[in-house]
């Protein structure tokens, strides 16, 4: 029989309490630690949720911390005290929102062949002396007995807490400032810091030389050795980052790596499968997740073995690298892919990032007005330069110089490809390198003894999106995003682009680097600053998705041996589609590490496109495709037609320059379907295609998507109004286009763009003159509807033998009396609005001409009120028909807890506004 609970004698009996025990397979030490060390805390305690200051690294009596933990579903704060401690036991008061109190006894005692560990404490104080208090206590009592049950269950074989194998930092709040020695400037604690930087060139193709992993964990251990300090960070990193690769895929690298190089961290972060963004997206995130106390070491690493892979290829030989079981993941996947391609460029051959940066490269040509041999003397003279930089770079692929005058020759070690590039003036994949970099915080780094002259300091990173799709592009020469991320550092770190001492602009064709540039105001040919440290990706190699952290590297490396000086990274993913950036220095930052979503409020003017049109237009860009022998394979056209339009083309190799004649003008784009404005807390949504009644093809969808996508991101937005330009609000489905098989549908929210998921925040319709069919469907997804008084309304799909497919008819069956609504979805015929409004189904009925500034007016006043009330206000009408009538209150007493829970609440002020109200 197991021994007895120990004697619990609480100082402090708290007015609900709880008694918990479970048996545990382990001595009482180890479980002791395993219970009392912040960096377990959540692999057994469910309720755990972060920290929001400095975890404690080891409990001391006396001593306070500040834990986030989930009550009900609610995050909150609690803030704790160490009352007692001992080899056996610990007790801790807390103190939580609204005057909530808690108290945890927590004991441990021999047991046959192990633990048993009993929790006894209770909980009084604010609401849970209240009708809430039965709800949070079992709440909080199922919380602790499932994080017991889950503490049964685990591995107690690993290194224990405070091993020598781990750095243990004890600290109980957050500390004062530290001081940067050099510059003699204070900074805050949780600055991200870049303290170990490592790189690794696997030459041989033998595949026992190593998988991605395996490389990665080389340059880890590289990396660990940088730091020049006996604390090992890389095993006591509680959060591991890992850029997919794209030669060996892993479900969860991270774990992988961590395993390799024998971490243990809470997180494992992975990027997106395709996007070269990747690393600057994983090292920004990171770094702001250190400045917010949530992370304190983060490993980052990204590598390919693609070179090998080739090899076992062509030698018909299997790879028998690390797997991992189905099922398996990162705690977290960063950044999102699509499609990369839309049907027009897949028709005409337009599908590899060769063939699309060629096609820009043409397109800059044509732009800057050069003959074949000016720009190819450019664009050779640009590379060569690139390759002065890989010769220098003792991680490089390819260490050799290469004049402009060698890449421009063509020969059997440097074919054509796709013009105007030769193979030398392309990336190159096959390669096995790997990077890898150790971040923590300035506290972590303090503590641990690293020489403040190795510390890096990530300034700001931010990314951005470019239109998707190339060719629906309005200039191929042009990307709004690379320009909003550039403004978005320079701004943050209140330097101009003539601040930069060190570049790396991704570099994987020549027409990427003259874009980037351009959008930054660099010039391309400046000696004193060339735009790389690292030698782009033909010459220092394009590992997949990681030559961005080969530029972070060699950029640490040049600004470790010029203190002071300021590093600008760039990457790309896809075809100049995804971009980010970070500005890096061995200055400290002037604030705290930001993350900016650059996207929010991004100008993207766009073309609609088209295969083969019937019409002529005027040539925009051409490229044509090699076979290996290189003979001429294909050729690719895009033409700008008088509409503004563009049309794609697949045809045969082009003989001759379509360029000889003096270029003229292209015609502008058209109006963009979706026009989005911002006026303050509100922003308004318009649909802009008056001539086809505002009927919804695939750029309509596409562009409804991304401005709600944008207003959900948009810490500044509190309400949207949706509405349309011209006299009718939306005809619905363009069923021109989708007879040609354009179906406005789009991979997040479905149907027309939104009707699938609609946004959290609220969404008011303001429609005017009619919303048939898809256009009553999109104002059914609104959260309220403004009509003028003249306004119609129906769903004609039946007459068409069809059925409102965008969720209509289950919408209206919810919302309206069943035989109206059964009316609407068996006629087909419209109703006016006053009727649709006395059923409820409309919010207000205005004067003809009137329903959008009534709109807008409505979301004016919506705004005005705290975001989070209104949010969860809104949850509540949402999913309360789900509910059933004994589990509804339990659920609104949790999504109502969110704002008792809140920072910002304040129950006194609460009440005072409810008196005045009143009266």
């Amino acid at each position: 029989m197991p021994a007895p609970p120990p004697v619990v004698e609480p100082p402090r009996l708290l007015s609900r309490p709880w008694t918990l025990s479970v048996s545990v397979a382990a001595p009482p030490e180890r479980v002791l630690a395993h219970l009392t060390d912040p960096a377990r805390m959540a692999d057994w305690l469910v309720m755990h949720s972060g920290w929001p200051a400095a975890p404690p690294g080891a409990l001391v009596e006396g001593g306070r911390f500040a834990q986030r933990v989930k009550l009900m579903g609610t995050p909150v704060e609690v803030r704790w005290t160490v009352r007692g401690l001992s080899g056996r036991t610990v007790w801790l008061d807390g103190t939580g929102p609204m005057g909530i109190e808690v108290g945890v006894y927590l004991s441990v005692a021999p047991s046959d062949g192990g633990t048993l560990v009993r929790l006894d404490g209770g909980v009084q104080g604010g609401p849970t002396d209240g009708p809430l208090g039965p709800m949070v206590a079992r709440s909080l009592t199922e919380a602790l007995r499932a994080s017991l049950e889950r503490l049964a269950r685990a591995d107690f074989t690993g290194p224990s807490s405070g091993s020598d194998r781990t750095l243990t930092l004890i600290k109980r709040e957050k500390p004062g400032t530290i001081r940067h020695l050099r510059t003699g400037r204070e900074i805050d604690p949780w600055t991200p810091v870049i303290v170990g930087i490592g790189q690794c060139r696997e030459r041989t193709t033998n595949p026992a030389a190593g998988d991605p992993v395996s490389l990665a964990a080389r340059a880890m251990e590289s990396a660990s050795t940088d730091i020049l300090i006996e604390h090992n960070l890389v095993t006591s990193a509680d959060t591991v980052g890992w850029v997919a690769s794209v030669s060996w895929q892993y479900p969860d690298g991270a774990a992988l790596l961590a395993e390799r190089v024998g971490a243990r961290p809470a997180r494992t972060v992975q990027t997106g499968l395709f996007g070269g963004d990747g690393p600057l997206r994983l090292v920004n995130d990171l770094a702001a997740a250190i400045s917010r106390g949530e992370s304190r070491i983060a490993l980052i690493a990204g590598a390919e073995a693609a070179a090998t892979a080739a090899a076992a290829e062509r030698a018909g030989k299997p790879l028998d690298w690390p797997t991992q079981p189905d099922g398996t993941a990162p705690t977290r996947t960063l950044g999102t892919d699509r499609e990369p391609n839309n049907a027009a460029e897949t028709a005409a051959g337009l599908v590899s990032p060769l063939h699309f940066y060629a096609l820009i490269e043409n397109a800059l040509r044509r732009r800057d007005g050069l003959s074949v041999a000016e720009h190819r003397k450019k664009i050779t003279e640009l590379w060569s330069r690139l390759s002065q930089a890989a010769a220098g770079n003792m991680y490089a692929w390819l260490q050799e110089f290469r004049t402009p005058e060698q890449l421009a020759t063509v020969d059997g070690d440097n074919r054509l490809v796709c013009a105007p590039y030769t193979k030398l003036l392309a990336a190159n994949l096959q390669v096995n390198q790997a990077s890898a970099l150790i971040v923590c915080s300035a506290e972590v780094a303090r503590e641990a003894g690293i020489d403040q002259r190795l510390w890096i300091f990530p300034h700001v990173g931010a990314h951005a999106t470019d239109e998707w799709h190339v060719t629906e592009r309005a200039d191929l020469t042009r990307s709004p995003a690379i320009h909003a991320i550039g403004r978005a550092v320079l701004d943050h770190t209140r330097l101009t682009i003539d601040d930069i001492r060190y570049l790396d602009l991704y570099a994987c064709f020549p027409s990427a680097v003259q874009i980037a540039a351009a959008e930054l105001g660099l010039p391309i040919d400046d000696p004193e600053r060339p735009l790389t440290v690292t030698g782009g990706l033909t010459f220092a190699g394009g590992p997949g998705n990681n030559y961005a952290g080969h530029s972070l590297a060699n950029l640490c490396f040049r600004l470790r041996h010029d203190p002071g000086s300021y590093g600008l990274a760039t990457a790309v993913g896809w075809y100049m589609t995804k971009h980010a950036a970070t500005v890096l220095s061995t200055d400290p930052p002037v604030g705290e590490f930001r993350d900016i979503d650059a996207d929010i409020r991004l100008h993207r003017p766009t073309r609609s496109v088209a295969l083969n049109a019937d019409r002529s237009g005027i040539v925009e860009a051409y490229t044509v495709t090699y076979r290996r022998d290189g003979t001429p394979e294909a050729g690719i056209v895009t033409e700008i037609l008088d509409d503004g339009s563009r049309v794609v083309r697949a045809t045969e190799p082009l003989d001759g320059d379509p360029f000889d004649d003096t270029p003229v003008a292209l015609p502008p784009p058209g109006e963009p379907p979706v026009v989005v404005e911002w006026h303050g807390p509100v922003t308004v949504i318009r649909l802009n295609r008056p001539a086809v009644r505002n009927a919804v093809d695939l750029a309509t969808a596409r562009g409804l998507e991304r401005a709600i996508d944008e207003f959900e991101a948009d810490p500044d937005a509190r309400v949207a109004v949706l509405t349309g330009n011209g006299p009718m609000f939306c005809a619905g489905m363009d069923l021109k286009a989708a007879a040609r098989g354009e179906y406005p549908i789009t991979e997040g929210r479905g149907l027309l763009g939104l009707t699938a998921e609609p946004p959290r925040k609220p969404l008011i319709a303001a429609v005017e003159g009619a919303a048939l069919a898809g256009g009553f469907e999109l104002a059914l997804a609104a959260d309220l509807i403004v009509a003028a008084e003249d306004a119609l309304f129906g769903i004609p799909e039946v007459k068409r033998g069809l059925v409102a497919a965008a969720g209509g008819v289950l919408r209206l069956a919810r919302s309206l009396p069943r035989a109206t609504a059964l009316e609407l979805a068996l006629t087909g015929e419209p109703m006016p609005a006053r009727r649709l409004h006395d059923l409820g189904l409309i919010n207000r009925v205005t004067p003809v001409g009137k329903a959008y500034a009534t709109a807008f007016d409505l979301a004016v006043s919506i705004a005005a009120h705290p975001a989070l009330a209104v949010l969860l206000a809104k949850r509540i009408v949402d999913e309360q028909g789900d509910w059933t009538s004994a589990e509804a209150f339990d659920h609104l007493s949790e999504i109502a807890g969110v704002v008792l829970g809140s920072a910002s609440f304040d129950l006194p002020k609460a009440y005072r506004r409810a008196d005045r109200e009143r009266s």
